[in-house]
């Protein structure tokens, strides 16, 4: 195909670049873990963020130096082929180490880094029809068989650089919000730990503290300010297009669940939740899920949909997501459950403090200001997104001239 003269055409994921597969140190060699390299896991990828500036994980030095072969250089493409396939890609941000459920992609000297990236996210939905699956249920794509999936190119290195330069803008926008959503989110759970958990609150200083509760304070617990909404709706019951958040749309350790997928993917019953309800997500508690909803829609029943019951929203919100409180979650899950699963029951008895009613409600309007900039930031995150994805096809087949 031809548009201004630039020839698109159909090659294999090789014809990019060498492909490397990762690996995971042995777990009983801890001396190979440390903060010396990144060492990027397919969990700590989020579908819709170019790069992943925050792994949980990473290797030492010495995990460096018996891995070095397996290094992925800065800017190589990693595709997620072991797992929920066809959905979670990264690139390189740096020099690392990824895990045995990712291919990389080190392009060589004919293709431009973002071009091969955005070619690859382009055609990420062919990886759907090489899954080979594993004994266990699990999709798997081989490194042969990732080698061999087409994807649409053109070898014109200038229109390559154009293409990755006008789609990486969208990223770049995206990733400044992101950004801007971190510090917020910190400056929010900064203030709940300074007033409620240091009990460094405006006038301390002059307040009288007796068994660890500040005068005019008083002690509640966690059921006393919010209640757990179960609206059930069988699929028959359920539109096309309502946003539909399951537990994979549901990011680690951020308030605002920007994420969502469409009602027409499921087929099972799902529990109703409403704009500003909070969900947790009850399997596997210290994976941290935990947000407010920017929408109405439904949600999987993996969730523990929480609505606050006493108007004191904000203070619900950073108490569930708190670390203190997923860590008590966690320790109190029900047993004998193949996974450990939030228990309600125990969820409800935690211990918190109401504070007197100024100090209350100014903390209350505090976090809710922050909450609304934050919820802001990440509607313009899912524009840009939209956008960049309309973009993307046309690019990448030609159909719009560069």
């Amino acid at each position: 195909m031809e548009g201004d003269g630039t020839v698109i055409r159909t090659a294999i994921i090789s014809d990019l670049g060498r492909i490397i597969t990762g690996n995971t140190p042995p777990r009983n060699h801890p001396e190979l873990y440390g903060d010396y390299t990144p060492f990027i896991k397919a969990t700590d990828i989020s579908e819709n963020e170019k790069h992943t500036y925050f792994p949980e994980e990473g290797y030492s030095e010495s995990g460096y130096k018996k891995y070095i072969r397996s290094l992925i250089p800065k800017g190589s493409t990693c595709v997620v082929t072991i797992g929920s396939i066809g959905k979670k890609m990264t690139m390189a941000y740096c020099d690392c180490f990824i895990n045995q459920a990712m291919n990389a992609i080190i392009p060589n000297e004919n293709f431009d880094n973002e071009y091969v990236y955005y070619a690859v996210k382009n055609a990420l939905g062919n990886l759907k029809a090489l899954d080979s699956g594993t004994a266990s249920g699990r999709e798997n794509v081989s490194k042969s068989a990732f080698s061999k999936m087409e994807v649409i190119i053109t070898d014109d290195i200038i229109s390559q650089r154009k293409i990755g330069s006008i789609l990486s803008a969208y990223d770049d926008l995206i990733e400044n919000n992101q950004k801007q959503i971190k510090l917020l989110e910190e400056a929010a759970q900064r203030l709940y730990k300074e007033w409620f958990v240091d009990l460094r609150f405006p006038g301390y200083e002059n307040t009288k503290i007796v068994d660890g509760v500040p005068e005019g304070w008083e002690k509640a617990t966690l059921g006393d300010i919010c209640s757990v909404r179960k609206e059930t709706l069988p699929p028959s019951k359920i539109d096309d297009g309502v946003p539909y958040i399951g537990l994979e749309h549901m990011p680690r350790k951020d308030i605002c669940l920007s994420e969502w997928g469409d009602s027409s993917e499921i087929n099972s019953s799902k529990f109703r939740y409403y704009e500003d309800d909070i969900l947790f997500g009850k399997i596997r508690p210290y994976f941290h899920k935990v947000g407010f909803a920017l929408n109405s829609g439904v949600a999987s029943t993996d969730a523990i949909i929480l609505r606050n019951v006493k108007g004191l929203w904000s203070l619900l919100l950073m108490t569930v997501s708190s670390s203190e409180f997923v860590n008590y979650t966690y320790q109190n899950c029900k047993e004998g459950a193949k996974m450990p699963r939030a228990d309600w029951k125990q969820m409800k008895s935690y211990p918190i403090m109401l504070a007197d009613p100024t100090i209350q409600n100014t903390f209350e309007n505090e976090i809710y200001t922050i909450t609304r900039k934050i919820k802001c930031l990440a509607l313009q995150i899912k524009r840009l997104s939209e956008a960049r994805d309309r973009l993307l096809p046309k690019l990448v087949s030609g159909e719009l001239e560069v």
